[in-house]
């Protein structure tokens, strides 16, 4: 979604509309996450204005997840919600994406006559994934003798716990006294 500045003025301005997820779906299966894949497009509320020479942005995306348990391996669907907020000013005035801080993560540049908000929503899209997907908080995976999901089922298996440092203690004969 495209927004030509001069149509950006100090009075803010509703805009709703919905971002393909085709190219938010590419980058998931070609990084490092690739246990998501958006259902559908993302909805976008965004309100914007002008102040001086920089653009205010502030606004949620609405989306549905797909993705596979890292513990347990069973597809699930997550819906989400996310809040972003930020800033754009033009990168004639010197700004320099290199000497921006950690802190600044809300603000970002802008050159020519238009801005494109799809790169923007997508780097929020990306931020609101967790790193590890769960199908639930207390989701308890696969048992790791026998494979079975232990959310569905229990398993017979019979785990002995023993520290592998005191493995070589089993061995060890004392006389009897």
């Amino acid at each position: 979604m495209k927004i030509r500045i001069e149509d950006i003025t100090a009075d803010a301005k509703q805009l709703v509309f919905a971002e393909p997820e085709q190219e938010i779906n590419r980058i998931l299966g070609a990084g490092p996450i690739r246990e998501y894949h958006l259902e559908g497009p993302v909805d976008v509320s965004v309100s914007f204005y002008r102040a001086g020479m920089e653009l205010f942005f502030e606004g949620k995306l609405k989306t549905r997840t797909g993705a596979v348990c890292a513990r347990c391996a069973e597809d699930f669907d997550a819906a989400g919600d996310r809040p972003f907020r930020f800033v754009l000013s033009p990168k004639s005035i010197g700004y320099d994406d290199d000497n921006l801080r950690a802190e600044d993560l809300e603000f970002s540049l802008y050159e020519g006559d238009e801005v494109d908000l799809s790169p923007l929503i997508r780097e929020q899209v990306l931020l609101a994934l967790p790193t590890r997907p769960l199908c639930r908080e207390d989701c308890r995976g696969l048992c790791p003798h026998c494979g079975i999901n232990l959310n569905r089922n229990t398993c017979e298996c019979r785990v002995e716990t023993v520290d592998p440092r005191l493995e070589a203690l089993r061995s060890l004969k004392l006389p009897r006294t």
